[in-house]
């Protein structure tokens, strides 16, 4: 027996239940890549980490500098009721879109997280917007 078969996969119905929910608080760079490419963006797009002059050398195109640190009720009242929040970090090693994610959920907005962050958009080969495209993300 090897570790993948050690336990047993899920139910079908536990297995889409489980998929749904990851699916409902997650998007990734493809995605919102493919959104923009289309013209559909309908969500807003959130830098969440580092000083407005790392955000002014690299970032995704279209998204807004926001640290999560800055988001408050106040702050967040300037979009329409009922605008989906897609929030985005360093990447896979930086913990600032789950902070960010979880400041918004407490304030009651939907959101989602970007998996992958810049790194999983540069690991796409997706241009970005700023001063420095190449350089890493502050």
């Amino acid at each position: 027996m090897s570790y993948v078969t050690e336990f047993s996969a899920a139910p079908s119905a536990s297995a889409e239940a489980h998929f749904l929910a990851r699916l409902s608080v997650e998007t990734d760079c493809a995605d919102v890549h493919a959104a923009m490419r289309m013209g559909e963006k309908d969500f807003v797009l959130l830098h969440v980490v580092g000083s407005e002059a790392g955000f002014a050398r690299k970032h995704i195109p279209g998204a807004e500098h926001l640290p999560w640190g800055a988001m408050t009720a106040e702050r967040m009242a300037e979009w329409p009721e009922g605008t989906l929040f897609v929030v985005y970090c360093a990447g896979p090693h930086c913990n600032g879109a789950d902070r960010a994610a979880l400041r918004l959920a407490r304030l009651g907005l939907p959101v989602k997280i970007m998996i992958g962050g810049l790194t999983g958009w540069a690991d796409e080969g997706y241009a970005f917007a700023g001063e420095e495209s190449m350089s890493a993300c502050v």
